[in-house]
């Protein structure tokens, strides 16, 4: 009886030792949700990194929205301007030419200080720009890039030369009396304010054109050369109204 009492004790020890070091046996479902209880950190981490870069590149590309609009706005118009300069090219130069002496006279007239705002003259210098200036700079212009194709070093001072020359003194002598003639001055008046007025207008002239001619000669296509040029006319055109306004030359000696 003893010895059947102690194989039964040692029947139980041996169950009990192969019961604590056996593997709890588990599903594949639970084996399953082990690994995916595992994987879930890293989940819910790529997923803030991934909203947190979408979050950010978001930001920084509707940041710059209104600025990227204005370039293309601006991109837009130039276009524009482009394809009138090349399907309507002397029109174009015209206008242009008539609103910067629309522009220059109203500084020049703001400038004087003068009691009261004279329109007629604004018309006046306007009706130049459209008429006279505008088409004379757009034949001008392709006339010197057919005569000197190149635009190098000794063709832009030749185009320069030439435009010191013969173009400036001859628009100067026919803004002045066009201007003149306007006014209601005859022959002897209008000959009498070129020669008051002419020689120290081309003098100034020669100050300043010679910078302008050689940016416009020389790093300019053809086809913006007479706005470049009207650009620069802004300056020259507010000393021009100035000079173009003066008191006729003949009332001056009188006086």
């Amino acid at each position: 009886m003893s010895g059947a009492l102690r194989r039964n004790t040692t029947l139980t020890r041996l169950l009990h030792n192969h019961t604590r070091h056996r593997p709890i046996p588990t599903s594949p479902a639970a084996q399953f949700q082990t690994k995916a209880y595992l994987r879930a950190p890293n989940v819910f981490r790529k997923a803030k990194d991934n909203y947190s870069l979408l979050s950010s590149s978001a930001f920084f590309s509707a940041k710059p929205s209104s600025s990227s609009s204005a370039a293309s706005s601006s991109t837009g118009l130039v276009a524009w301007y482009l394809g009138l300069v090349k399907n309507r090219p002397v029109l174009t130069k015209s206008v242009t030419a008539a609103l910067i002496y629309t522009a220059a006279d109203l500084s020049s007239q703001t400038i004087a200080k003068s009691d009261s705002y004279d329109p007629v003259r604004t018309i006046r210098m306007a009706a130049y720009g459209m008429v006279i200036l505008g088409p004379s700079l757009h034949f001008w212009f392709n006339f010197m890039a057919k005569t000197f194709p190149k635009r190098d070093m000794l063709s832009t001072l030749k185009k320069m030369a030439m435009g010191q020359g013969v173009y400036g003194p001859t628009m100067t002598v026919v803004f002045f009396s066009v201007n003149a003639f306007l006014q209601g001055e005859n022959g002897g008046e209008v000959f009498d304010r070129l020669k008051r007025d002419l020689v120290p207008t081309l003098l100034s002239g020669v100050m300043y054109w010679p910078v302008c001619d050689f940016i416009t000669f020389r790093f300019i296509p053809v086809h913006l050369q007479t706005l470049v040029s009207n650009g620069f006319s802004y300056l020259w055109t507010i000393y021009l109204t100035y000079m173009a306004s003066l008191e006729k030359a003949s009332a001056v000696a009188i006086d």
